[in-house]
């Protein structure tokens, strides 16, 4: 059992994410865990969602965030975020919001929802921004854990 509150454990598992640290992040998957991007197949087990997650290990590719919102109701916690995918020099930053169950410590449902729309300007300002690499601001990197 842990200390950590479910609002920290999810935290913890996007943060990982964002540093390419996916065996960490994995840490706090259930291992039957529900993996949904709204309007797209759902994945199930951690194993499908570790397949999923391995490119951001590579230099060229990866995954960030910015939180603007968090709560929790119990088991569930609520996040609206700025979701930022890197391909090579190709930077799209949209906004998702996504709903976390925690159960025993580990994440058992993921579902984030985003808007096709704003996934398209997205991508069309990443086309822009790796061009003119003036144009695109990445977010901050999640600094690393010691120890």
């Amino acid at each position: 059992m842990t200390s950590q509150t479910p609002i920290e454990i999810v935290t913890g598992f996007l943060d990982d994410l964002a540093r390419g640290d996916l065996d960490r992040a994995l840490e706090a998957v259930d291992d039957h865990i529900a993996y949904t991007n709204v309007s797209l197949p759902t994945v199930n087990g951690k194993h499908k969602v570790a397949k999923i997650f391995a490119p951001i290990s590579r230099p060229s590719l990866g995954f960030n965030y910015q939180m603007i919102n968090v709560a929790a109701d119990g088991p569930v916690v609520i996040t609206e975020r700025i979701d930022e995918l890197r391909v090579g020099r190709l930077v799209a930053q949209f906004w998702v919001c996504g709903r976390f169950e925690v159960r025993d410590a580990r994440i058992t449902v993921w579902r984030d929802y985003f808007d096709y729309f704003d996934m398209t300007k997205a991508l069309l300002r990443g086309v822009v921004g790796a061009v003119i690499p003036a144009a695109s601001k990445p977010l901050p990197a999640k600094p690393a854990i010691a120890g």
